[in-house]
């Protein structure tokens, strides 16, 4: 970036800073009135994408600005569409100046504080929407008084509270309302049934709740109607079979009750109906039937009871059909055949009995599901497949939890389209057939609990496209197929319970994705193959009650498995058994003194001779004993010899070993571990021994706990006890990557200067700082020893700088918390644990969120979304959680009695109110500047956007924030 350029955006972020709001008045007195409440409207928004940079206060007009609309006569703004464009801040009052704006749209942005009561009464103004932005507080109730010609509101996805204005009700012109998923509470004012114009309303997703209040037969513009997930009680007004224009009725997850009405048998143009998840009694009506446009029809989840009435048959539109969850009894009825259109069918958790009817495998359905029922097959008359074009649609059957009986002898390979296969908890018998290897679509198969048998197919290889297998509780035999390698993508793979024998194919170790496998319960032998140990994945791994034998896998999962994962095993060892493995003993050997060579004879002499001596096991065995004894001995004595001699060597069993390509060559001991010092001999005054104790216990994180101890020429150093051994990289990759640690050197890093390992134990050295951690001197100090403001600003300054520092090395921290920086003697902040996220063998975010940043409030948001890419930008909203914590002197989580405190909300919603200065530590007691502690928490919330995109990189807070402490010097800088 040249300078120019540098200079442009560093004024832009001053802007925002440095400014409360906007000086219209500095603006040329040319500019017209649009052009004014623009520019006024951008001052208060973070525009990080650049989408609003040819908005020029230096321009006649804004007609040829991005996202601006004018009238081709009068040159006014009529339509200001941003929506998408990542912006934040707060709307002000800017859009007032727009007199003749039509349409305003500032959806999918992340902006937030209130909404101006003024906004609705533009008198030009049809469409408002402010959908899917961080909008909160209340909607004021005179937001809709004198609403002028608005036709259309979204206020939908935000996070507004309190209750719906009852002014909505005086908006007459208003034909469609989105107040959907916020947290409105209260009833539903009933003057929205005297909106005559209306003809969509959303209410869903909020806290609403009482009765649907009575009047809705005058809404007979109505087209859709939706009051979805809140808490409506009592029964439907029946005055909703007036309004004859329905065409979708979303009523479902409420607290519902009663019967249907009869009057919606008249909404004969409706093709959508959910009444799912209410309490919904009575028999599912007959005049159901009636309501030939019904394209879906969800009554799940409810309590009706009886049959399912023919008159279903005559809705010949229908593609999706949900009954799921009552109390339906009885066989489905053969006028379903008709519904020909049908993709989804879902019977399930119902009383139903009969025979699975032969229509099902006529139509053309995507999804069928029965589950838990008591349908029966005939087991004279085993599940057949129709002819090979009829099925081909079909992606989701589940029969699951029913009476089925009869073997699977049809071809499963017709269904070239299914991806989900459940047929589980059945009385299912015969093999599982080979075909179903030709469902290349197919992500699960599940025929658990059944009474299966046979071996499972080597042809399973072919479905290489599962991801979750499931064939426990059967009584299959045979070997596990090693085709199992071709399912790539498999996750999950249960086939215990059955009678499986032989070895556990190695072929399983090349299943990256494996997290869960069960192959408990079976007949299993052999030993475990050391391929594994290499799955990066594994959750679990129950291997119990089999008859394997040997030592388990080293390293990875199985460092820590559960016991009862390996139990029921008599041969097998390993720390998990608590059983240790037996030495490997070679063949007895028998000494021949008559052999005429020199050869040793490995076989038993049929007789015994006073001139031939053999040696039994048990006398070898003793001979061997005393020889280790005396070598043991032998040994002892020389390595103390060596030990008193040496003054390199610490007491400790540890061989220390100086250098590297830092300063020396370093020395192995297989037996001791290797230590390596970036500069200078390893000269230790204390060892291993006296490390690790309480005593020397400086604190304890995510990665370990650390140490303090003394070297011979009195300077301490600090020491990390990596207890993550599990997920460290093998003895190469560590060194590699801690070597590249140690060449990192800044002023606020604490320094890294060497590093011990061994496969199960790793230690890192840093230089020791002796101030104490920022959380201490911020939460645990005492009353009258606090942090100035200027501590304060050149530990964040100072912390901006290590952070800019690493990313510029391409080390991302993941881990920036108070605790991790810390004060050296003259003040000056240190930022410890950067980069150990580099020993781990991937970067999984489980892995970062529950490891390594544990602590409560730092994580970056994009953690919990598997499609955000994780980069340098969870460091800036780490940082910007810390600026907020060192101004305002509190945890970035707060426990309050009766109510958790979010550090940055707070402060968010200070400064929307005015009082940031509030927020500020009290125990400064109003000694800092204003002009410098407010830009720096306006600066910590922009680094804790939601929208990674939108925060700063880290070179640009350390500009802005030299800036802040001289911003006459920086703004020279810039002209």
């Amino acid at each position: 970036m040249n300078m120019k350029n540098l200079s442009s955006l560093m004024l832009f972020w001053v802007v925002l800073l440095l400014v409360p709001s906007f000086p219209v008045r500095s603006l040329s007195p040319s500019l017209n009135d649009d052009v004014l409440g623009l520019i006024v409207f951008k001052a208060d928004i973070q525009d990080p994408s650049q989408k609003l940079s040819s908005w020029n206060e230096d321009d006649d007009t804004p007609c040829n600005w991005f996202g601006v609309k004018c009238n081709p006569r009068s040159s006014r703004v009529t339509e200001l569409n941003l929506d998408g464009f990542t912006l934040s801040g707060r709307i002000g009052r800017g859009l007032l100046q727009l007199k003749f704006l039509r349409k305003l749209s500032l959806a999918r942005n992340n902006l937030s504080g209130t909404i101006s009561p003024n906004l609705a009464k533009l008198e030009s103004l049809r469409i408002i929407d402010l959908s899917e932005n961080s909008l909160s507080g209340f909607i004021p109730d005179d937001f809709f008084k004198q609403c002028g010609s608005l036709r259309s509101i979204s206020l939908a996805n935000n996070r507004f509270s309190g209750k719906i204005p009852v002014s909505l009700g005086s908006c007459a012109t208003l034909a469609d309302i989105n107040l959907s998923w916020n947290q409105l509470s209260g009833s539903l004012p009933a003057g929205i049934w005297g909106l005559n114009g209306l003809r969509s309303l959303d209410l869903s997703g909020n806290l609403l709740e009482g009765e649907i209040p009575k009047g809705i037969e005058a809404l007979n513009n109505l087209r859709s109607i939706n009051l979805s997930k809140n808490r409506f009680t009592g029964q439907v007004p029946d005055g909703i079979g007036s309004c004859l224009l329905l065409r979708s009725i979303d009523l479902s997850m409420n607290l519902l009750s009663g019967s249907v009405p009869n009057t919606i048998q008249k909404l004969s143009l409706c093709s959508y109906l959910n009444l799912s998840m209410n309490s919904f009694v009575g028999e599912v009506p007959e005049w159901i039937g009636e309501m030939k446009n019904l394209e879906t029809l969800d009554f799940s989840m409810n309590k009706f009871s009886g049959q399912v009435p023919e008159s279903i048959g005559s809705l010949n539109l229908l593609k999706v059909l949900n009954f799921s969850a009552n109390g339906l009894n009885g066989s489905l009825p053969a006028s379903m055949e008709n519904n020909v259109n049908l993709l989804a069918l879902d019977f399930s958790q119902n009383l139903m009995t009969g025979d699975l009817p032969g229509w099902i495998f006529k139509s053309g359905l995507n999804e069928v599901s029965l589950s838990e029922n008591k349908l029966g097959v005939n087991s004279s008359n085993p599940i057949s497949a129709s002819p090979r074009t009829s099925l081909q649609k079909i992606q989701v059957l589940d029969l699951s939890h029913n009476s089925f009986s009869g073997e699977l002898t049809y071809d499963i390979g017709v269904l070239s389209s299914l991806q989900f296969l459940n047929l589980s908890r059945n009385s299912l018998i015969g093999p599982v057939p080979g075909t179903v290897g030709e469902l290349k679509a197919l992500d699960v198969l599940d025929l658990s609990h059944n009474q299966l048998n046979g071996s499972i197919p080597m042809e399973i290889g072919g479905a290489f496209s599962l991801k979750d297998l499931r064939l426990n509780a059967n009584f299959l035999g045979g070997k596990i197929p090693t085709s199992i390698e071709n399912c790539t993508s498999l996750y999950t793979l249960i086939i215990s319970q059955n009678n499986l024998s032989g070895p556990i194919p190695a072929e399983i170790g090349k299943l990256n994705n494996l997290e869960n496998v069960d192959l408990s319960y079976n007949n299993l032998a052999g030993t475990l193959p050391k391929q594994l140990a290499n799955l990066p994945h594994l959750l679990s791994f129950n291997i119990s009650h089999n008859n394997l034998q040997g030592e388990l896998p080293a390293g990875g999962f199985f460092n820590t498995i559960s016991p009862t994962a390996v139990s029921g095993n008599p041969s097998l060892c390993g720390s998990a058994v608590n059983k240790s493995c037996p030495a490997v003993l070679p063949k007895p050997i028998v000494l021949n003194p008559n052999s005429s060579s020199d050869s040793i004879s490995e076989e038993f002499p049929t007789t015994v001779g006073h001139k031939r001596i053999i040696l039994s096991i048990s006398a070898l065995i003793a001979i061997g004993a005393a020889a280790v004894i005396v070598v043991g001995v032998i040994a002892i004595t020389v390595l103390n010899l060596r030990v008193r001699s040496s003054t390199s060597r610490s007491a400790a069993a540890l061989t220390f070993s100086a250098g590297d390509d830092f300063s020396h060559s370093p020395t192995t001991d297989a037996n001791s571990g290797k230590l390596v010092m970036f500069s200078g001999e390893p000269d230790f005054s204390t060892g291993a021994h006296a490390l690790f104790t309480k005593d020397c216990e400086l604190g304890r994180g995510g990665f370990g706990a650390v140490y303090r101890t003394v070297l011979r020429d009195g300077r301490s150093v600090a020491i990390k006890k990596l207890t993550v051994s599990s997920l460290v990289k093998s003895q190469e990759e560590f060194e590699r990557e801690v070597k590249k640690l140690g060449k990192i050197q800044h002023s606020n890093l604490v320094a890294l200067e060497g590093y011990y390992w061994t496969p199960s134990l790793q230690l890192l050295i840093y230089e020791f700082v002796s101030g104490g951690s920022l959380y201490k001197h911020l939460h645990e100090g005492s009353v009258g020893n606090y942090l100035s403001w200027n501590d304060r600003f050149s530990i964040i300054l100072g912390t901006a700088k290590s952070l800019a520092h690493l990313h510029q090395s391409n080390i991302i921290h993941y881990n920036i918390k108070s605790s991790n920086v810390l004060i050296d003697g003259s003040g000056e902040p240190k930022l410890g644990d950067y980069g150990l996220a580099r020993l781990l063998p991937m970067l999984d975010r489980y892995v970062l969120s529950s490891k390594i940043q544990s602590a409560l409030g730092y994580m970056a948001p994009e953690f919990a979304c598997r499609t955000v890419k994780i980069n340098e930008k969870c460091d800036v909203y780490g940082f910007g959680v810390l600026v907020l914590e060192v101004v305002t002197g509190k945890r970035p989580v707060e426990y309050m009695e009766d109510d958790v405190v979010v550090l940055c909300d707070m402060v968010r919603g200070a400064l929307e109110e005015g009082r940031v200065e509030e927020c500020v530590d009290g125990r400064l007691q109003g000694k800092f500047p204003a002009e410098e502690a407010i830009p720096v928490m306006k600066l910590g919330l922009i680094c804790t956007s939601q929208v990674p995109s939108n925060r700063p990189d880290m070179g640009e807070v350390v500009n802005i924030l030299e800036l802040i402490r001289c911003p006459s010097e920086g703004q020279e800088d810039l002209g």
